[in-house]
């Protein structure tokens, strides 16, 4: 909570059709009015959106971008809610998904059979539909594989052991639904330098307990009014959040 301003229901990202409508929700508590304002992004383009100033914003998806919403108070307090994605997909089987769909994963992109030496990266692909968006689980051989929860399993230099029978689930609040079981083929190639074996992983610690406090001054005494500090606050705070931190936002 930031001065009274708490947030209590955040938006949630949703993987839907192009044309699909879909209504997201943010919902907050404070000591005074409350105003809500919702922004969007595409391509790094940033943008308040007009009229959006109630606490549900319909949409009817037409490209995959990002929305976030600003909640204001009257002492100009402002927090913004998480980043959600409303991911469109363009393409999908006809049928897809049924007339009667509650937002169950529904699978639109199945991964492919590979054939590759060692060394080589073996990327395997998935995609889901689902309201919310699906989480992502990969299994190799009917084995759990910890750290694949991507729709994309990446493994930057495969190995022999990385043969087998690989599918992925998807699940989200409604139920499951899992792609086709596909096989990976590793041959042993030539033997590639170990530089081109070993890629580097950077690994970003989760920074804990970092808070950011954010002031935009728009009115200055002796000075016309300005009006990018509320665009640089929200810019930053995206930025700041990104990195780990709580951020307060404060303007004039």
């Amino acid at each position: 909570p930031s001065a009274g301003i708490a947030i209590t229901e955040q938006p949630v990202s949703v993987s839907v059709p192009v044309g699909y409508s879909v209504t997201l929700r943010c919902r907050a508590e404070g000591r005074t009015a409350l105003q809500y304002q919702w922004f969007s992004q595409h391509q790094s383009v940033c943008q308040q959106i007009p009229g959006a100033t109630k606490p549900d914003l319909p949409i009817t998806a037409q490209q995959t971008q990002l929305y976030t919403c600003r909640i204001n108070d009257r002492n100009r307090t402002a927090v913004f809610s998480d980043w959600v994605k409303v991911e469109v997909h363009q393409c999908v089987a006809r049928g897809l998904p049924p007339r009667l769909w509650r937002g169950e994963p529904v699978i639109v992109l199945n991964p492919t059979e590979q054939r590759l030496e060692v060394g080589k990266p073996l990327q395997l692909q998935c995609a889901a539909m689902g309201v919310p968006a699906p989480s992502y689980q990969w299994y190799w051989n009917g084995n759990l594989l910890e750290h694949q929860k991507k729709k994309n399993l990446w493994i930057s230099s495969a190995k022999v052991s990385d043969a087998g029978t690989y599918l992925c689930c998807a699940s989200n609040s409604h139920g499951e639904h899992w792609t086709n079981a596909v096989d990976v083929h590793i041959a042993e190639g030539a033997e590639a330098p170990a530089e081109h074996l070993q890629l580097c992983h950077s690994v970003f610690p989760v920074a804990t307990g970092k808070i950011a406090l954010l002031v935009g001054n728009n009115r200055y005494q002796h000075h016309p009014n300005l009006m990018a500090p509320v665009t640089d606050v929200f810019e930053l705070s995206r930025l700041l959040e990104q990195l780990g931190f709580q951020v307060v936002s404060l303007l004039d």
